[in-house]
């Protein structure tokens, strides 16, 4: 009972990162001059460098080792295709809705594993978790911003939907962690899966986003939150 707990716990609080970084989205918005184009790029890319060391470090060496090459390489087109065809049915709907669902697309996969990790005693669990919340804080603020900037709904709606994206993160990890932890090729696949979308994310959306013009901070923001990453990474290896 206490590891379910700590589970639900800990998927919170990796999905609590995004509307976090959607508040300090609003107080930018309302502060304009608190934070300069770049370093509003740092973070964009930030969170760029954190989701691809969640593929390179967790998501992949993971999914692979529990697979054979012909199924990995499946499950990985399978998520690729999917994330190239949700991104164009988004735009052509021209819905406002895109960002939430991109979130919840590499987020709910990541929760599901996350809590199968735990499930089997398996050390990534924390790692997932770390990385997650190193991703998910500048995804809500990229997110948040678009939003607030094309699309009609008010500031504080806004602000509910992002918290209400937190709340998923535990029925998901529940839900690897309970019915989920023994079908670890379901598993794997899904981590592949995820780890495609996320690829597909990251170079459709977020490197465009965080290029600058006038300076090479957004490129070392990918840099650094990859390297918290495999920082992370490290600690859990070591012990």
């Amino acid at each position: 009972m206490n590891e379910i707990l700590s589970v639900a716990l800990l998927s919170l609080l990796a999905g609590a990162a995004m509307p976090i970084g959607a508040l300090v989205a609003r107080y930018d918005l309302l502060h304009p001059k608190l934070l300069t184009p770049n370093i509003r790029k740092f973070i964009v890319a930030f969170g760029g460098g954190a989701l691809v060391s969640a593929v390179a470090l967790v998501l992949v060496p993971d999914g692979a080792s529990k697979l054979t090459p012909v199924p990995a390489s499946l499950c990985f087109a399978a998520g690729g295709i999917f994330f190239y065809w949700l991104d164009r049915y988004l735009s052509q709907l021209k819905s406002s809705a895109g960002q939430l669902v991109a979130m919840l697309s590499d987020f709910i996969p990541e929760a599901i594993a996350l809590g199968a990790a735990f499930a089997v005693g398996e050390g990534t669990g924390l790692i997932l978790v770390l990385l997650m919340i190193l991703q998910n804080f500048p995804e809500g603020f990229n997110a948040f911003e678009e939003l607030a900037q094309s699309s009609s709904y008010r500031p504080a709606k806004l602000l509910a939907a992002f918290f209400l994206l937190a709340v998923v993160g535990p029925a998901c990890a529940l839900t690897g962690y309970l019915l989920l932890a023994q079908a670890s090729d379901l598993v794997a696949g899904i981590m592949l899966f995820a780890s495609a979308g996320i690829l597909y994310l990251v170079f459709q959306d977020v490197a465009p986003e965080s290029k600058a013009k006038d300076g090479g901070l957004p490129a070392l923001g990918a840099v650094a939150g990859f390297m918290l990453g495999l920082i992370g990474h490290m600690l859990i290896i070591a012990h």
